[in-house]
């Protein structure tokens, strides 16, 4: 798992290198000045969702704030897919893009513990197509539930307000393809 503090650290450090206050960082997400502060002073946690807008605000992909394994090849072999999580979040990530220059899109397998959901409400510009690997997801657009089992798939605008859940009693594995890129 990767520690909040490390992230913490990262967010000041940067903000810091560009000269750039917490009203302006706060102006850039709509986040509050006083959330930011706690967050740079490891006293709240950080919703994946948060973390985009102040990756996106500084400038940076999320990986830089956290270590999610750079695959400098087309070819991504099983070996090196590493899992990684965030402590603000339950669901597990397994890249499964490689890297190159003006990439749009990003693969990734995604595990939700049973019964949780991950993050909260969330839209961002692009795309995202989910196939179902194991189990049954409910994805919520916009107030509306669909409950993609497995074996479906579902693929909408990501600028509808969205969320994903697990209402089962086990493990729900899904495969992600979205745009832009995340991590």
């Amino acid at each position: 798992m990767y520690m909040i503090e490390e992230i913490s650290n990262k967010i000041r450090s940067l903000r810091k290198e560009q000269s750039m206050t917490l009203k302006e960082l706060s102006e850039k997400t709509g986040l509050s000045v006083s959330f930011l502060s706690q967050v740079e002073n490891n006293t709240s946690s950080l919703a994946i969702t948060s973390l985009k807008k102040i990756a996106d605000a500084l400038g940076k992909d999320m990986s830089y704030f956290f270590k999610s394994p750079e695959i400098k090849s087309y070819h991504v072999k099983y070996e090196e897919q590493e899992p990684f999580i965030m402590e603000a979040s339950k669901a597990e990530f397994v890249k499964l893009s490689g890297s190159f220059p003006n990439k749009n899109m990003e693969a990734l397998i995604v595990t939700i513990p049973a019964q949780e959901q991950h993050g909260d409400y969330f839209s961002h510009p692009g795309e995202e197509f989910i196939y179902v690997l194991d189990g049954t997801l409910e994805i919520i657009l916009d107030g509306v539930t669909y409950t993609v089992k497995q074996g479906d798939s579902i693929h909408y605008p990501s600028t509808i307000s969205h969320v994903w859940r697990n209402p089962l009693k086990h493990v729900l594995r899904f495969l992600v393809v979205i745009t832009p890129k995340l991590f």
